[in-house]
């Protein structure tokens, strides 16, 4: 299956497609996210977790100095950052294959630091800041049930 782009116009945007994917995910999930700082890879989290029935989305944050974030939901969330490590070794510590093997969805933030690390199929998302509020998702499956994913929500 070739990428899948969709560009949404401000924040609304992004919760509404966060909450589209959040509807067709299931345990074991992982999403890789990538983008620069401040391209919005913690509001898409925010907008996964609000899809996913979390009871509330603002205690969502960016995991970037405890590394690891998890929420309660109707699926579990497992929300990584990798972007103060130095190495994909640092994130190997923390164990990520037993979350990636879990009953959740693993949402790793700054992916791109840690290819290594992630398993053998997952769904990657590049954000691009197309303008103050508008943002281009690009969308990459990597195995069937991915390909499956982005299929439901084009």
């Amino acid at each position: 299956m070739n990428p899948l782009s969709l560009t949404v116009a401000d924040l609304a945007g992004t919760m509404t497609l966060g909450r589209s994917l959040a509807a067709h995910l299931f345990p074991g999930t992982v999403i890789a996210l990538i983008g620069p700082l401040g391209a919005g890879k913690t509001h898409f989290v925010k907008a996964i977790a609000a899809g996913l029935d979390i009871p509330n989305p603002a205690v969502v944050n960016s995991p970037t100095f405890v590394l690891i974030q998890e929420y309660d939901a109707r699926l579990p969330i497992y929300h990584f950052d990798a972007y103060r490590l130095a190495t994909e070794g640092e994130f190997a510590d923390l164990g990520p294959e037993e979350y990636f093997r879990g009953r959740g969805v693993s949402l790793v933030e700054w992916a791109d630091k840690v290819p290594n690390c992630l398993p053998g199929q997952y769904l990657e998302v590049t954000i691009v800041p197309m303008g103050e509020t508008s943002r281009r998702f690009e969308f990459r499956a990597f195995g069937k049930r991915y390909e499956d994913v982005l299929r439901e929500i084009c």
